[in-house]
């Protein structure tokens, strides 16, 4: 048993630095990587819903950030990590900022665990808040998700997929690879959820496999499980 878990403990964390590595995401179009590229040309982000580590911290050219979030014990983990350069404890529908108050308005995996009414006027709001684009990274259509880290804001209640941001005005990019190799989270933490959601066994295989599709599916985002969905507004 501590063989089978020194073995998976070195390949999640082999994916993970996949994950964060500039030269890979160039070629297989991990969202970090993404958000680099789409935020290359801002300086001021509003990150709303930005959970205990926001993607926003391999952005190093923003000079001005606030990050949004109403769960207590993420705030205090995004503060201690000290990513953005403000906080706000709030519920994203609770929020009002003056137009073009940011060069952009950032949404990562977070527009899902709202209702599809509020999820959509807080799209309008974040139009009016940014200045040059909206960045929402979302799963493809309604996937189901229980309560995990005791957070009942980490429930989905809203599904979103190509068609409908498309038809909202986004460029949309495939993320994660395949749709049908992942289903509903079974973790009770999102720490290990990545590994929970692959549908097939051996899941470490499946994962790998997911991850080298993903070099092709950024280009076909209909058949993709995540979705990065930009809209440009200069």
């Amino acid at each position: 048993m501590a063989k089978i878990n020194l073995i998976f403990l070195t390949a999640m964390k082999l994916i993970n630095n996949f994950r964060k590595s500039k030269f890979l995401g160039k070629f297989f179009h991990t969202l970090d990587y993404c958000l680099q590229r789409e935020l290359k040309n801002c300086e001021s982000v509003l990150d709303l819903g930005c959970g205990p580590s926001s993607s926003l911290q391999y952005c190093k050219n923003i000079k001005y950030s606030i990050g949004v979030e109403a769960f207590a014990p993420y705030l205090a983990e995004a503060r201690k990590k000290k990513i953005h350069t403000e906080y706000l404890a709030k519920k994203i529908e609770e929020l009002d900022f003056p137009e073009n108050s940011f060069d952009a308005v950032i949404m990562i995996e977070v527009l899902e665990h709202l209702p599809e009414k509020i999820g959509a006027g807080i799209l309008k709001k974040a139009e009016k808040w940014s200045r040059k684009k909206i960045i929402i990274s979302s799963p493809n259509g309604f996937i189901a998700q229980k309560e995990v880290d005791c957070n009942p804001l980490q429930k989905h209640l809203s599904g979103w997929d190509y068609k409908k941001m498309k038809s909202l005005g986004f460029q949309c990019y495939g993320l994660a690879g395949f749709k049908f190799l992942w289903h509903e989270i079974e973790s009770d933490t999102m720490e290990s959820s990545q590994l929970q959601r692959i549908r097939f066994k051996p899941k470490i295989f499946w994962l790998v496999a997911a991850s080298l599709t993903q070099i092709g599916i950024y280009y076909l985002p209909f058949y993709s499980f995540g979705l990065l969905s930009v809209k440009q507004k200069l």
